[in-house]
């Protein structure tokens, strides 16, 4: 996502680089003599001082971010934004690197004002989902995750939902997400990474992470004849899946 937002920032500083060289061609509206300044022959005109300004800060935002000087390239962002604060690609990205420094709060904050702007912007939703889940915020990401759910059916959106219900203690709003997602061939084909028992990293498909979170779901109810089967049933299609075992260990104290 990072690189996309900094080739859109480069492509829309183009572009108003281009409408401020075209400004300087365009006829001058005349002054009557007696209201005209004299100004110093060397003295730039306005569009020429815009353009030489948005020509630095987006050259210090590009040298900032092929540096990895997110503290510049964040800087170069703010001086961008105060010339055109109607941008919400630049806004936008502003969001992102406040994200990608766990600065979530921010993040959340410029969010909210893109979202004022544009309800459905997918992008938008998405980062202040994530922002929201990363303060543990559950409830407020629930709600941007159901909202870009609407707009995009993503799958890997609605298993966000269901865990955040789980989270929530919203079980059946849960089960029927999980039921849902079951039901789909992205249940198969979609990979999550789990720690396997030695603590490394292994793919399994999302299928055996919804069985487990069935069965979390019936233990947190107290029915646990309903738990032991889907951790049974988890165990049966990966019989390594860490988080089913530790389940079904609490199940029987």
């Amino acid at each position: 996502m990072k690189k996309i937002i900094i080739l859109n920032v480069i492509i829309l500083l183009s572009a108003v680089m281009v409408n401020a060289q075209k400004s300087k061609t365009t006829t001058p509206v005349k002054t009557p003599a007696t209201t005209m300044v004299a100004k110093s022959a060397e003295e730039p005109k306005l569009p020429e001082v815009q353009e030489r300004l948005i020509g630095h800060f987006a050259t210090k935002y590009s040298l900032a971010t092929r540096w990895n000087d997110l503290e510049v390239a964040k800087s170069a962002l703010y001086d961008l934004i105060v010339q055109y604060p109607g941008s919400d690609s630049l806004i936008f990205a502003l969001a992102i690197s406040y994200y990608e420094n766990q600065k979530f709060a921010s993040s959340v904050l410029i969010g909210q004002d893109l979202l004022a702007r544009n309800p459905k912007s997918i992008p938008v939703l998405e980062l202040v989902g994530a922002a929201y889940e990363s303060l543990r915020v559950n409830d407020r990401a629930l709600q941007n995750y159901e909202s870009l759910y609407l707009l995009t059916s993503s799958s890997d959106v609605l298993y966000k939902m269901a865990f955040l219900q789980y989270e929530l203690k919203k079980y059946p709003e849960c089960i029927t997400n999980s039921d849902i997602l079951l039901g789909k061939p992205e249940a198969e084909t979609t990979k999550l990474t789990f720690n396997d028992a030695a603590g490394k990293p292994k793919e399994y498909a999302m299928k055996i992470a919804l069985l487990n979170l069935k069965g979390m779901v019936y233990k947190e109810q107290g029915d646990k004849v309903n738990a032991k089967k889907f951790f049974d049933q988890t165990l049966t299609a990966a019989p390594d899946f860490v988080p089913a075992k530790e389940n079904l260990v609490a199940l029987a104290k």
